[in-house]
């Protein structure tokens, strides 16, 4: 349990990407490692922790070992969630006194339950500095806005079944006319003067902490589980790791919700870029570098469905996975999950090994599933890919619910996976 409170910490402190990754650079900065820059010569060695972030919102983080790596051991997770995003011109002409927020949804969302929920506002802002523009986080901290829903007497039908128009229904209200500006607060978070602002990415999540609950705490609401559940065991798992004869790397990526075509999305150069950087900064040479990727494994790591308690029947017939039963290997004919029988067994020996137990996961044949990053990664480095994910309830919503006991699940077979070296052979595979 105590595990899930930090959990519960960093998802509180992580409102957007770009606080997850800082949070991440200070977490790893904590255990030994140093931030390399992509605009300057990286000079690396044997035995080197190092990690690089892009755009301030994703971030790779890598183990070298103290040899020439043998290939390549990851775990990716992404670090956006659904919700909604201020537009840059956000708050909107005063109405019968009131003030809105312009927004626009990011990503699929449910959109019942943001409504008649306090909200506050975090993002980056770029601001004019003495050296040129500067690029700060924001958080203010506390909640500014709500999303009113319509009383029932004025909507006969709302139990009934709801569509929501996202530029009427989901407009959150901010404060009434004369109230202080949305940039007024951003400057006094930021310690800046308003004119000082240049532009802004921002958008809203529930305020408040999510909490273990259930007869036995045996579960856990809270918001961005999906995807900050796996950041944060994956994260665990790796600085608890023991060290490899591989190249170790745990890749957190933005924009997964919005389908990764970034130049900090999964479906971006930035894994490959790095991966290459470092491998020539050891000395390697292009081949060299490709002998590697062919001895490599990923575990990309985004969160299942579990069977719904109310909605079963929404669920395959045969795989049907269930909170705090374990990590859940995810499935797809079309191949929107990685999931093959290398990489399932290699997956399952992993957990045999430790004892975590595993589930499976495959849509009902005849709805269609979503997908995740693990299959757009492998078109810019084609590696063994697994997709994983912990059981959870409400999906997309900004309110999620998972198994306590499925977060250390992850945390240990990502640390078995990063103390342990892979080595190919054309009849299988051996994991030393």
């Amino acid at each position: 349990m105590d595990l899930n409170s930090k959990l519960l910490d960093f998802i509180e402190h992580s409102p957007t990407a770009f606080h997850a990754a800082a949070n991440i650079a200070a977490a790893l900065t904590a255990n030994g490692y140093h931030e390399l820059l992509e605009t300057e010569v990286w000079t690396v060695s044997p035995g080197d922790r190092v990690f690089i972030r892009r755009n301030g919102s994703s971030i790779i983080a890598l183990r070298i070992p103290e040899r020439p790596p043998v290939g390549f051991l990851l775990a990716a997770a992404h670090a956006d969630s659904p919700s909604l995003r201020l537009k840059e011109t956000a708050p909107l002409p005063p109405l019968d006194s009131y003030i809105r927020l312009n927004v626009e949804k990011y990503g699929g969302m449910l959109c019942a339950p943001w409504l008649d929920r306090p909200l506050s506002i975090a993002g980056r802002v770029a601001v004019r500095g003495g050296r040129g523009v500067e690029l700060r986080l924001v958080d203010l901290v506390r909640p500014v806005a709500l999303i009113p829903n319509l009383a029932i007497h004025m909507d006969r039908s709302a139990n009934e079944g709801k569509s929501y128009e996202a530029h009427v229904d989901m407009l959150p209200l901010f404060s009434q006319a004369g109230g202080r500006s949305l940039d007024a607060l951003l400057a006094e978070s930021l310690g800046v003067r308003e004119e000082d602002i240049l532009s802004r990415e921002l958008q809203l999540y529930p305020f408040g902490r999510g909490m273990l609950w259930g007869a036995d705490e045996e579960f856990l609401s809270a918001p961005r589980l999906d995807d900050l559940q796996g950041v944060y065991g994956c994260l665990e798992g790796f600085l608890a790791a023991e060290g490899s004869a591989s190249l170790t790397g745990l890749c957190v990526f933005d924009n997964e919700e919005v389908g990764n075509g970034t130049r900090q999305g999964a479906d971006s150069t930035f894994l490959s870029d790095v991966l290459r950087r470092v491998c020539f900064a050891l000395g390697m040479d292009e081949s060299a570098y490709l002998r590697c990727v062919a001895n490599s494994f990923l575990l990309s790591a985004d969160n299942a469905h579990a069977v719904h308690p109310n909605h079963s029947e929404h669920a395959d017939r045969a795989d049907r996975p269930v909170l705090n039963g374990g990590v859940v290997l995810k499935y797809n004919a079309n191949r929107h999950y990685t999931t093959d029988s290398v990489s399932a067994a290699l997956f399952s020996e992993l957990c045999g090994r430790i004892g975590v137990p595993v589930q499976r996961y495959t849509n009902r044949a005849d709805i269609r599933g979503g997908w995740t990053l693990g299959h757009v990664s492998l078109s810019h480095v084609s590696l063994d890919t697994a997709d994983i994910g912990l059981p959870q309830l409400a999906m997309h919503s900004c309110y999620e619910t998972a198994g306590a006991k499925d977060t250390q699940y992850l945390v240990r077979v990502v640390r078995e996976l990063f103390s342990r070296t892979l080595r190919k052979t054309p009849e299988g595979f051996s994991l030393l």
